[in-house]
């Protein structure tokens, strides 16, 4: 294989070889042909999270084409168009994994990450999408549908269903007012599928610069953070909220926007928080929750509401020469909304880089372990 990775916090992506292991019998082996340029790949590859296993290739919003198939593979076809979001494996059989929750898995490993190893290292890693072909089990794949565009495909595969899948989770009702904080990769996403569930979508953002676009893309408000009128007049205002911002904020900002019995929901920051005064969540019954990713059965149900409502991610294709450009870009909040790589482009880069690619240690995907019969 061929892509493109990083050995260490403070070196850019270059290019990279290896082997993966061989197909296994329930597994289906993809050429990757897009790959969405997510901001956890960034916090990864800067070990911003501390959990990074190096070497780190990253990418986990994958599209691309069935090139083989194992025994006992019933759901897919050579030449099919798939995608691969955030896991690879998982033990199938603990109360998450049965629930279709695989990312909270509690087996021996918990769920395998499609790069950076299993949820419970065990001194094994994993390698992502900045490639020309990965190899993942049966469950883990899905099926494109055919009026997505697989390039706009590729970010609903993490984005997409990092931000559906808390107001599933949470409940978000029909004509409730759903918040936004953050319009980036995520909370572009979460405004246009807030939207497609029925709810009225307010956005939050600190850059007035955005505004006409998030209002292109569906939002009822846009709220801008320095305006003191339009956040006093946001006040306990929303039932739920999504709150996209990949860093470390105040969240205090937010909580008085959110109604008494509400639900602030966290899918960006995993550093750290200000401290708060917690005198409004126990005065107004606020709860402040968490939310992973999301299972395999949620990322079918979101392409599918795509696919339903004609919404999808706003693109900027890049090269993957390019991508540490592009990882610059989106620190400095230049881009709108989400970068993915046009994979033909590895191609042309391999012929450039030569024997000069670095070769890494082949990565570790697990076994096909409790499969069910057909």
């Amino acid at each position: 294989m061929i892509g493109y990775g990083t050995l260490g916090a403070q070196q850019k992506l270059q290019p990279v070889s290896f082997d993966r292991e061989p197909l296994q019998a329930g597994e289906i082996e993809i050429d990757i042909t897009f790959c969405g340029v997510c901001h956890s790949d960034i916090h990864q590859c800067a070990d911003d999270w501390e959990n990074t296993v190096w070497p780190c290739v990253p990418g986990h919003e994958i599209v691309g084409t069935v090139a083989r198939i194992g025994d006992g593979v019933s759901k897919f076809a050579i030449g099919d168009t798939v995608g691969v979001g955030c896991m690879v494996n998982s033990c199938q059989v603990c109360a998450a994994c049965i629930a279709g929750e695989e990312q909270y898995c509690s087996g021996p490993k918990s769920a395998t990450f499609t790069y950076n190893g299993p949820k419970l290292p065990n001194g094994t890693n994993s390698y992502g999408g900045y490639s020309d072909s990965i190899t993942v089990r049966e469950e883990f794949v899905v099926s494109i549908p055919a009026v997505i565009e697989p390039a706009q495909a590729a970010p609903i595969l993490c984005a997409g269903v990092t931000t559906y899948s808390p107001m599933k989770h949470f409940g978000l009702k029909k004509d409730q007012t759903l918040g936004v904080a953050g319009i980036g990769g995520l909370g572009h996403m979460a405004v246009q599928i807030g939207k497609a569930m029925g709810a009225t979508v307010v956005a939050f953002t600190t850059s007035a610069d955005k505004v006409d676009a998030i209002m292109a893309l569906g939002a009822h408000k846009v709220v801008v953070m320095d305006d003191a009128a339009a956040v006093e007049a946001a006040t306990q205002s929303l039932d739920m909220m999504i709150d996209t911002i990949p860093y470390p904020h105040d969240l205090a900002d937010y909580l008085g926007f959110m109604k008494p019995g509400s639900t602030l929901v966290v899918v960006g920051n995993m550093m750290q928080f200000e401290a708060f005064n917690p005198g409004p969540l126990v005065f107004n019954r606020i709860s402040v929750a968490g939310s992973l990713i999301g299972g395999v059965a949620d990322t079918r149900e979101v392409l599918d509401l795509c696919a339903e409502h004609g919404i999808g991610p706003e693109i900027r294709m890049i090269d993957i020469a390019d991508i540490n450009d592009a990882f610059d870009r989106i620190r400095n909040n230049d881009v709108r909304f989400r970068h993915v790589i046009d994979m033909a482009s590895l191609k042309a880069d391999s012929q450039a880089s030569g024997p000069d690619r670095l070769y890494l240690e082949a990565p570790t995907r697990g076994d096909v372990v409790n499969r069910k019969p057909a």
